[in-house]
């Protein structure tokens, strides 16, 4: 019996040996599709609360997170960051729920970026 397990872990052996030596295609990786977070401006949210957001959701300083709320409050919408899709999704879905726990209606979207390498 020793002798036909030593036959079969030969075999085996050379089998894996085989398999490692084997080549592979070389794949290329396509950078991922980004993703605009926009916060919307409403009548009940307050410029302090989007700050707040902007500082802890989406790591902006305060002179950055101020500029971005005057934008959402003169033009309607701003952007609050570019991400991959999960971190935008997180991102997004972080500040729907904290605005919903201080009972505000701050709208948070995201929409693919524009780019000539995804259309």
């Amino acid at each position: 019996m020793i002798r036909g397990k030593r036959e079969f872990m030969s075999t085996r052996d050379d089998t894996r040996e085989a398999t490692l030596t084997e080549s592979r295609e070389d794949v290329r990786l396509e950078r991922p599709r980004m993703w605009r977070v926009l916060l919307h401006n409403d009548d009940y949210t307050t410029q302090e609360f989007v700050v707040a957001i902007l500082e802890t959701v989406f790591r902006k300083p305060r002179a950055e997170a101020l500029s971005i709320m005057l934008n959402v409050h003169q033009s309607g919408i701003g952007l609050a960051g570019v991400y991959t899709h999960d971190v935008a999704e997180t991102k997004m879905k972080r500040a729907r729920d904290l605005a919903e726990r201080q009972e505000f209606p701050l709208l948070v979207t995201m929409e693919p970026e524009t780019d000539s390498g995804h259309e």
